[in-house]
């Protein structure tokens, strides 16, 4: 009661961007708008080739991808229009409920993320080492379990998140130097001891990147001697070749991520603007570089775009 009778309960952050380039701001604001656009552009692209296609639909990789393609765009557009108004509208304030919401779907999304990617690598895992059962063991009601299970361990793991902010006292730091409202950051800010949000966070942070990526871990072994037993050098190169693509948007989803979060633990001498341009990049460029990757290195899809835009394109069939 006495804390309440001697000090005000802010009611906003004030989000200052990327400490240090503040100057610059205008000019960073054009790469995150062509960032974002292109997310929403290619990931619309790819969900409307793969919903004009029906045939698609019914095969399990086309239907995680659409689910990518979905989260990637939630994701991208939970963070791209507050950072746009930072950096070109001077919109620094950032009511307190709101900032909590969009902590919460920013982190719900990148763990989504993360479950598909696992889903899309067990669905590789099992089209190239035991394809004689692909349409028994993934088919059309464990595809939509799958997608529940990853979405709903995501809002379950996060969700505790806010609610543990939501009972810490914030009196007089209301400055979050980031460019959205990062876990973290905001719980640096509280007015109390903050060990359990601390260790919940490096918990839920933990167990998703060593969970998630042991498991696509292993998927990409067993994928790899399958490959390597192959008689054909070209059925090698081309199950390599694909493999490479997917190799490389899974290391420009987490690399940037893990970089993040070691940056606010141990860190200490990376500058502030080099860890908030990183933990911007690992919520922009996936979004951005997932629909270029799978669309450019599928075939179906690529020549489904394709055919999209250039109609009297005739399809070549290699």
């Amino acid at each position: 009661m006495a804390d309440n009778a001697t000090h005000h309960y802010i009611s906003s952050f004030f989000l200052v961007g990327i400490p240090g380039l503040q100057a610059f701001h205008h000019w960073i604001g054009i790469p995150v708008f062509f960032l974002f656009a292109l997310a929403l552009l290619g990931n619309s692209v790819i969900i409307i080739t793969i919903k004009r296609e029906p045939s698609l639909l019914h095969q399990p990789m086309y239907f995680f991808l659409c689910m990518l393609a979905v989260n990637d765009m939630a994701l991208a557009s939970s963070t791209a229009p507050k950072m746009l108004g930072i950096f070109w509208l001077d919109a620094h304030r950032f009511d307190f409920s709101i900032c909590l919401a969009q902590m919460y779907f920013i982190h719900t999304f990148c763990i989504m993320e993360s479950a598909l990617l696992v889903a899309m690598a067990f669905d590789r895992y099992v089209a190239i080492c035991i394809p004689l059962r692909y349409t028994t063991i993934l088919t059309t009601p464990m595809i939509i379990k799958m997608g529940l299970a990853g979405m709903t361990r995501a809002a379950f793991m996060v969700l505790p998140c806010p609610l543990l902010i939501k009972r810490l006292p914030y009196y007089t730091k209301y400055v979050i130097n980031h460019a959205y409202c990062e876990h973290m950051a905001v719980v640096k800010l509280a007015s109390a001891n903050a060990l359990i949000n601390r260790a919940y966070g490096i918990s839920v942070a933990l167990s998703v990147m060593v969970l998630d990526l042991g498991l696509i871990a292993t998927s990409y072994i067993k994928i790899l001697q399958a490959v390597f037993r192959l008689s054909s050098q070209n059925a090698r190169s081309k199950a390599l070749g694909t493999r490479a693509a997917h190799v490389c948007t899974i290391l420009v989803s987490y690399m940037p991520a893990l970089f993040s979060f070691l940056t606010h633990r141990i860190g200490k001498k990376v500058p502030p603007s080099i860890h908030i341009i990183f933990a911007s990049l690992y919520l922009l460029v996936p979004p951005t570089v997932n629909p270029l990757v799978y669309g450019v290195k599928t075939k179906q899809i690529r020549d489904r775009v394709v055919s999209l835009f250039f109609p009297n394109k005739k399809i070549s069939e290699n």
